[in-house]
């Protein structure tokens, strides 16, 4: 089974709106330390928990313990999201009588534990997980730790006694986003290493500054540490938890607070802080505008394809493109699914596979089973009958669906049906299959026709550009409406693939940060243009919004 990956990414936006929703409606809340969170919340409900939300108390259910209970809103959301209650009641959060309160609280269907008291809940799930094995069940417990919590002695002697007693049947998520209330953990208590500045990515960037897995390994610990916000990763932590025996494991996750909100992230401020009602509309065009580059390897070493995969993996990119053709559909020949199971095995980051073949129905089983995430078939080579066996069959198998069309295609109307279930639709910008060519400028226009289409049919996948991208067009694509970039020759393309990405993914922040300008001026005029401005504290992203909205002419 697939990855499910572009699924889980859907959800988890979703979670995070009605996390802005729902404390945005109290007046109160932590956002932050939901946000941070949220990817791992996102895996576990969509790929790793067993529940049923129409019986929460199904007795072979997995337990999810959210010790950092001061996050519910982020709980909430993914279970409004899997079910559990209508996503409109996240509207009652911390409001009298509602069910879901500022913490976690028994009163909710499917919450487990009562959080609020920082330090309780790894004892908790201690307890449960060894419960359980008296009972002889085999449900997991899944336990979510704050970094500030871990100034609480009883999560220590919670982890000497998880070791003692070999509960494997429990994982704890440290979601490791280096601040707590009052400030960052480093300058409280440090975990790692002592912060003499305010620039908390500094923790991130210095790997040798990370001691905190080595103190949960001194108690017995399985430790993993990964990257908390990419889905692969935690993807892949938890399945290896799972299969590690004699000994519980802890997922130590470097998050981001606020991570996905730029005035959110990194701040301390947004600990415990809502949002208020007027820059919601802003908030939630943020989290609408993410987006993924996918560095194409085809236009580096064709002979060395292993070698480019793993420069794609050294230079943070979202996911792999690969582009297969059969000379045929387009007169190059590249490779098929057995080079893709050939590379498979090198890195977790999700492949996005690009089939320019003839007949893909026949063939799209061998991709599915070499370990492809995201597979696009194109328009010209299916009809509505093929492409639903397609769809179909991706997702059965949890693999993401694409659909492509190339410059001189319309999005054929049968293909509107398809829509609402799409996950990824690549518009080709250069003819397929040919090297070195320039991107098709019509391809703006072509973007304004098939945006209303979109928006009528409740497609709620991500636009690829593909063809010709690079760093003087990247942000014009972007404000068109494209989410994920394939770069080429831009990227795998020239010698440092890590500094193109990084120069790719300025771009694009030009481009939101002027359309999120755009936004506030629209809705509050310069007023709000300037309270969206001054929300953004750290780093130096307040002299670029500034620079910005001079650019426009709104001050």
């Amino acid at each position: 089974m697939g990855l499910n990956y572009y699924q889980i990414k859907k959800n988890i936006l979703r979670a995070r709106k009605l996390v802005i929703k729902g404390t945005s409606a109290a007046g109160s809340g932590h956002p932050g330390g939901s946000f941070s969170m949220a990817e791992i919340l996102g895996c576990l409900f969509n790929n790793h928990l067993k529940f049923d939300p129409k019986n929460p108390q199904w007795e072979d259910r997995d337990r999810l313990v959210l010790s950092k209970g001061h996050a519910a809103p982020g709980l909430f959301s993914n279970m409004a999201v899997a079910g559990y209650f209508p996503e409109s009641e996240i509207e009652t959060l911390r409001k009298f009588g509602s069910r879901l309160q500022g913490h976690p609280d028994l009163k909710c269907p499917g919450v487990e534990f009562c959080g609020g008291s920082l330090g309780t809940g790894l004892s908790y799930s201690v307890g449960i997980a060894l419960a359980a094995r008296i009972d002889s069940k085999d449900h997991h417990v899944y336990t979510i730790i704050g970094d500030g919590e871990l100034d609480e002695g009883q999560v220590w002697e919670a982890a000497m006694t998880a070791s003692k007693y070999k509960v494997d049947n429990l994982t704890a998520f440290l979601d490791r986003n280096f601040i707590q209330q009052d400030s960052y953990t480093e300058k409280i208590m440090p975990l790692d290493k002592i912060l003499e500045s305010d620039d908390v990515s500094e923790m991130w960037k210095d790997a040798s500054r990370w001691k905190t897995g080595d103190k949960w390994r001194s108690f017995g610990w399985n430790v993993i540490e990964i990257d908390g916000h990419k889905i692969e990763q935690i993807d892949a932590a938890i399945t290896k938890a799972k299969m590690t025996k004699g000994i519980p494991t802890i997922i130590i996750s470097r998050t981001i607070k606020g991570q996905s909100l730029e005035h959110m992230e990194h701040n301390p401020q947004w600990h415990g802080q809502a949002p208020n009602s007027d820059i919601v509309p802003i908030i939630n065009l943020e989290l609408d505008s993410q987006f993924m580059i996918s560095p194409s390897i085809i236009a580096g070493d064709m002979t060395n394809l292993e070698n480019e995969v793993k420069r794609c993996v050294s230079g943070k990119a979202d996911y792999v493109h690969l582009d297969v053709m059969d000379g045929q559909f387009v007169p190059t020949k590249t490779f098929d699914h057995s080079k893709i199971k050939e590379l498979r095995p090198l890195t977790a980051i999700p492949f996005d596979v690009h089939l320019m073949i003839n007949e893909p129905v026949k063939y799209v089983k061998d991709y599915i089973d070499a370990g492809s995430d995201i597979i696009t078939v194109h328009s010209e080579v299916v009809d509505e009958s093929s492409f639903g066996e397609i769809h179909d069959l991706l997702k059965q198998s949890q693999v993401s669906v694409g659909f492509s069309i190339n410059p001189e295609t319309e999005l054929p109307e049968w293909s509107y049906k398809f829509l609402q279930s799409l996950d990824q639709l690549i518009v080709m910008s250069v003819v397929p299959g040919k090297s070195g060519q320039k991107y098709i400028e019509e391809t703006h226009e072509k973007m304004k026709r098939i945006n209303p289409i979109l928006k009528e049919h409740d497609f709620s996948g991500y636009i690829e550009a593909d063809g010709g991208i690079n760093l003087e067009n990247i942000g014009s694509v972007f404000a068109d409406g494209a989410r994920a970039f394939v770069g080429g020759g831009a990227i795998v393309g020239q010698q440092d693939v890590k500094s193109a990405i990084k120069a790719f993914r300025n771009e694009v922040l030009k481009s939101r940060r002027r359309g999120l300008l755009d936004k506030a001026n629209e809705l509050g005029g310069i007023d709000l243009v300037n309270r969206w401005i001054g929300l953004h504290v750290i780093e130096e992203k307040q002299d670029e919004l500034k620079k910005i909205t001079r650019e426009a002419g709104y001050l």
